[in-house]
């Protein structure tokens, strides 16, 4: 063959390729993440900067995002349902704390993987003759549940037929109301619920059942609106969340921001809603 012809068949095909290569390193260099403003330790509103959310899955995505040459800016988008909404219409790109719903699939691509578990544990009083060892015990006694709480469709569900839940507007009532012998028992997030009862000096009063009664994922989710989604980073991500509980960063990252949250908790401000 000539070689002149091959050497201009291969830049032919090189440039070719060019728009592939470029593709394949991705789109995008910032992505504008937002999620709930108040569920900590894994995401709530900055107190000392209110339009950017903090927490232990911001701090995640950050380091994971910079390892893949990606910048990220979590930002304050409202309420939780404000929340969904400006990433579902592509105004905001992602969401950092997104739960498993069938009905978000229509508008979210969830990167699996989840995030974090936000384990549920179940809280009594010292003393309780209450005995827990899965839901179905549960049964039969009175119980209370912030209305902050995301449980998983199957536990809800569970929930709603099979158990007596008083919903409170949030963690705090629903450990008072345990203290007044007003309800047997609290579903609470094992570091919500912890941050919590040391918060109102009540650890000593209180146990949480080691057993989860349901382990709700937090998933990172972007929108099928957002012009950063493509193939390459939703792949990039899901490999990094796949490496991440080999890695110790997501426990060691919440222990950290479970310590902020206390010590903000402490401070003469208003008590955070999960």
């Amino acid at each position: 063959m000539d070689l002149r012809r091959l050497s201009g068949w291969s830049m032919f095909l090189g440039l070719a390729l060019l728009p592939l290569v470029s593709n394949a390193a991705g789109k995008c260099e910032r992505l504008v993440v937002t999620g709930s403003p108040d569920a900590p330790p894994y995401l709530w509103q900055d107190p000392q900067d209110p339009v950017h959310l903090i927490g232990a899955n911001a701090d995640v995505l950050q380091q994971v995002a910079a390892q893949m040459g990606i910048k990220v800016e979590l930002r304050y988008a409202g309420k939780r349902s404000q929340a969904l909404e400006e990433v579902r219409s592509g105004r905001i790109d992602m969401l950092a704390d997104a739960s498993l719903t069938t009905e978000q699939l229509e508008a979210l691509d969830y990167i699996h993987p989840a995030l974090a578990s936000n384990d549920y544990l179940v809280w009594t009083r010292n003393g309780s003759t209450l005995d827990y060892s899965e839901a179905k015990d549960l049964s039969g006694h009175v119980g209370a549940v912030s209305q902050q709480a995301r449980l998983t469709q199957d536990f809800a569900a569970f929930a709603q037929s099979q158990l007596t839940l008083v919903s409170t507007p949030n963690l705090t009532q629903a450990f008072q109301k345990l203290l007044l012998g007003e309800v047997e028992f609290v579903l609470a997030g094992r570091y919500a619920g912890m941050a919590m009862t040391q918060t109102l000096s009540i650890a000593n009063d209180v146990q949480a059942y080691a057993q989860p009664v349901d382990k709700p994922g937090l998933f990172l989710a972007i929108s099928h609106n957002s012009a950063c989604n493509d193939p390459w980073l939703r792949g990039q991500l899901a490999k990094k969340m796949t490496e991440l509980p080999a890695s110790g960063l997501t426990e060691a990252v919440l222990q950290r921001n479970l310590e902020r949250w206390k010590a903000q908790l402490k401070q003469p401000v208003s008590t955070p809603k999960q």
